[in-house]
This record gives structure tokens, C-alpha cells and sequence, in this order.
């Protein structure tokens, strides 16, 4: 399958299951596909046949702006260059958990969650600690007993009722000794941050050069900016006072420039941002939501509160 007939088919399927879903980010460089949103959860996907594709730069671009969107960065793929990727299994890679379209499917369209997650040295499931001691202690039997029926040390068992998790096949030794479930799924849309392994979510880029004016006026605006390195536009910038993100891009208005302000305008609709584009000459107000501003004009604003109603005037669409 080519990767345009998979993002179209994944696009489809979020659509079935209730999603508005972004038009595609059909320029470079990019770290996701589509934005996807359903009630309040919001998934940033990319969607790739191999995923070996799937760099370390974009991962931390990924998890940077599901932090500052409140969005859950997923990837969606086939294979790597060694295996398919197992239907019901949470991969990750670079810190994104990564889904086939099975497991996808099951997820956003059945509301079947994963149980089974990838990491170095085989396949795991959560066990719910719980509900292991609470079983153990009915039978009666001692931490010392379960261990001797598994195979495994003390220590180990403790572990597994404090919340670690185990192997697939100690699970189902588990659930069959017992006569019930153990397990509890992954909780994709939360990032899988119970299972997942990964540093903290890494800390802005340096603004490149030609960023730096824009992030100067608006921070001095009241905005906390954090710029972006492969995502459609120039920075995230949340408005400290109405805590609503802006979405920022700049540059010539060129047929590019208009692309990209489009772009940037249905991953706002989705995200529930706004966003504005900087340019050096304009001869409309907006396009598709996105407000364009000419530079001059953000040199000549001293007021934060200007700056802000301007923003906002601009990125208004036509009644």
C-alpha cells in the first residue's frame, strides 16, 4: 500500500469513529500528517509505511507539541524493515507510541484498548497489582506460594502487586491460575506515559535567526513562545492572560506562504487555536481563518493588548 492510500485510509477510518480531522500537512519539513480531534482528545498522527522512517528530531517535535497543545503524538504504520507490526500491540519509537491499523481501528472505532505493549526483551501487559493481591490473599496463599507456582522469586511477585508489569506469557499464567483477568490496557490517548520509556518531554529549540524579531514581539506581548523546528508553522504561543495558543508562521506571501496559512487554519479549527501569519505585504485580511499581519504593522504595535485584538480581528472569518 502506497503511503498517500494509507493516509487517506487512516483519515477515513478517524472520520467513521467521530474525529474532525485537519486537511493533510502537504508540505515540508512536517512531524505530523494530521491533526485529529474527538469531544477532548486531540491526536497529532503520523502515518507511515515503514516506520523506521520515524527519526529521533521528529519524535521530540512530536512530544514537544503534544505538550504544548495538549495533544497525544501517535504514530500509525505497516512494518519496520524486519517484521509487520503485531495487530494489538503499542510500539514506540523516540518516545511516540506507534499502532497498526488494526490495533488503530480498534482503539478510535471499537474503543478497544491495547493491552500489549513492545520494550527491549519481548511483549508486556499491565498488571493491575491490585487485583493480583487481592486474589492471592482469597486463596490464602503467601507471596512465598504464588511465587513457587510461577516459576519466579518472591521479590518478583511483590513487584508485580507494587505495579510492575510482566511478560505476556506470565499474564496468561496468571489469569489462568486464577480464572480472570489481571490485565489493564494502555492508555494510548494519555501518550501510554504508564508504560512508556523516554526522557521528559525535551525543552524548546533555539529560535533560528530570522525567528528571533517575531518571538521578541510577541513575548514582550504577554505570549509564551516556543518555536518549532519541522512542524507547518513558526511557533506555538500561548496567550498568558486567555491561556488560548496561537498558532504563528512568517514569511513572504508567496503561493507557498498561502498553503501554509491554510494549513495552518484547519489544524487550528481542529486544535482550537488561532493562527496568524506574518508577512511583508498583504492585500487581504485573513486566509481561511488565518490572520495576515505585515510586519510593518507588528513594528508600529507597542500595545500587548493591541497586538492581541489584532490577532484576533484578523483571524475572523467572514459571516
Amino acid at each position: 500500500m502506497s503511503r498517500s492510500a494509507l493516509v487517506g485510509n487512516v483519515t477515513a477510518m478517524l472520520e467513521d469513529a467521530g474525529f474532525l480531522v485537519s486537511d493533510r500537512c502537504a508540505i515540508r519539513p512536517k512531524s505530523f500528517d494530521v491533526a485529529a480531534r474527538r469531544g477532548r482528545d486531540l491526536l497529532l498522527l503520523k502515518i507511515l509505511a515503514n516506520v523506521d522512517a520515524f527519526d529521533d528530531e521528529t519524535g521530540l517535535e512530536m512530544r514537544r507539541l503534544g505538550d504544548y497543545l495538549n495533544a497525544t503524538p501517535v504514530v500509525v504504520g505497516l512494518r519496520t524493515r524486519d517484521e509487520d507490526l503485531e495487530p494489538g500491540v503499542v510500539y514506540f519509537r523516540h518516545g511516540v507510541p506507534v499502532l497498526n491499523p488494526d490495533t488503530a481501528l480498534e482503539l478510535f472505532v471499537e474503543g478497544m484498548p491495547p493491552l500489549v505493549y513492545a520494550a527491549p526483551g519481548g511483549l508486556y501487559v499491565n498488571i493491575d497489582g491490585d487485583v493480583l493481591r487481592d486474589e492471592r490473599e482469597d486463596r490464602d496463599w503467601s507471596l512465598g506460594r504464588l511465587a513457587s507456582e510461577l516459576g519466579v522469586s518472591r521479590r518478583t511477585v511483590s513487584k508485580y502487586e507494587d505495579g510492575m508489569n510482566a511478560t505476556v506469557e506470565v499474564a496468561l499464567e496468571l489469569e489462568e491460575m486464577f480464572e480472570g483477568d489481571l490485565t489493564s490496557p494502555v492508555d494510548v490517548l494519555d501518550g501510554a506515559d504508564e508504560v512508556r520509556e523516554g526522557d521528559p518531554t525535551p525543552e524548546d529549540p533555539e529560535p533560528e535567526s530570522d525567528d528571533e524579531r517575531i518571538v521578541t514581539v510577541l513575548t514582550r506581548a504577554g505570549f509564551e513562545v516556543h518555536p518549532t523546528i519541522r512542524a507547518p508553522f513558526k511557533t506555538v504561543s500561548e496567550d498568558e492572560d486567555s491561556h488560548e495558543n496561537v498558532l504563528t508562521g512568517h514569511s513572504a506571501f508567496t503561493k507557498a506562504a498561502e498553503k501554509r496559512a491554510r494549513i495552518m487554519s484547519s489544524i487550528g479549527e481542529v486544535a482550537r487555536t488561532r493562527s496568524v501569519y506574518f508577512v511583508d505585504e498583504a492585500k487581504r485580511d485573513s486566509v481561511d481563518g488565518t490572520g495576515l499581519v505585515e510586519r510593518e504593522e507588528l513594528e508600529d504595535i507597542d500595545d500587548p493588548d493591541e497586538l492581541r485584538k489584532l490577532i484576533r480581528e484578523r483571524g475572523e472569518k467572514p459571516a
